[in-house]
């Protein structure tokens, strides 16, 4: 399809998905990624669209090299970010708006892991393993020599392959492994939290300085469970927790007054046998939660 083919809302809004998760793996934070959107559909406005002769191709460039730039000069921001900086959390599965976030390779976990790149790194690990762009196109989105992107890659597959989460559980079995847990948290039972959880079992909270939230990740069954009782209000306000697929996990998701106070993300693995709870993520930050 080329510009001459269909306007140019219409090409930007049948690629909108694939622009939105290729920003958001780049970024992971749903404001900037509309942001990225915004300033790339009014730069797409202003290209001559009757010689883009793959509009596909050129959109994903121009949305690339966008969100890299953003990625950039908020990095600073994120070594200086009050407390522990999780992604936003983002529906996914099967009742997600878009089919390109029905996956589960968008995980906090391997969000996390990608926010230890620099962002280059970040950028060329994207497009190349998640989306399988060639390293020549990559080459032009970044404006580097081919070379050059390709001992980036190398470099940022071998980190990311030494840090990558354990493998995770098939949905539905992670799913009731975490509505057993949330059950076991409402009620107080510290044995049945604590049988549910990996010893190394990690609690990670982002308040960003506007929300109460622990400052450092709790590490250890133990102490996971006893900081989880501790915190834990019942009765949990109406119309109590909403289960959800948020970043291809099992979440629970909180009202207060009607806006959304916390969404807590579960990691389920399989360890020795038994599927338990690895790792829980909750947001807190209000401004990561504007977008539910």
């Amino acid at each position: 399809m080329t510009g001459q083919d269909a306007d140019p809302l219409a090409q930007f809004g049948a690629h909108r998905g694939l622009l939105f998760r290729l920003a958001y793996d780049i970024l992971g934070s749903v404001a900037d990624v509309e942001d990225v959107l915004q300033d790339s559909w009014l730069r797409w406005t202003e290209v001559d669209h009757a010689q883009v002769l793959d509009p596909r191709a050129y959109l994903a460039r121009l949305v690339s090299r966008q969100a890299l730039n953003r990625l950039r000069s908020t990095a600073r921001t994120r070594e200086t970010y009050p407390g522990t900086w999780l992604p936003e959390p983002l529906p996914t599965g099967g009742d997600a708006s878009d089919r390109a976030l029905r996956t589960d390779d968008i995980t906090v976990a391997m969000l996390l892991v990608l926010e230890s790149l620099s962002p280059d790194e970040r950028a060329v690990f994207v497009l190349r393993e998640a989306f399988g762009i060639d390293y020549d196109e990559i080459a032009v989105t970044l404006d580097r020599p081919a070379a050059t992107v390709r001992q980036i890659a190398h470099r940022a597959r071998e980190h990311v392959q030494a840090r990558r989460p354990r493998f995770s559980v098939p949905a539905d079995r992670a799913r009731r492994v975490a509505e057993a847990f949330v059950g076991a948290a409402l009620g107080g039972d510290v044995a049945a939290v604590t049988a549910l959880l990996a010893p190394d079992a990690v609690q990670m909270s982002d308040g960003g300085g506007r929300a109460s939230a622990a400052a450092r990740p709790i590490v250890g069954r133990d102490r996971v469970a006893r900081f989880l009782i501790g915190i834990t209000r019942w009765p949990i306000p109406a119309p109590g927790p909403e289960f959800g697929v948020f970043n291809g996990m099992p979440g629970v998701l909180v009202r207060d007054g009607g806006a959304v106070d916390t969404v807590m993300l579960f990691e389920v693995a399989e360890v020795d046998g038994l599927d338990l709870v690895t790792a829980i993520y909750a947001v807190r930050n209000p401004d990561k939660l504007a977008h539910l």
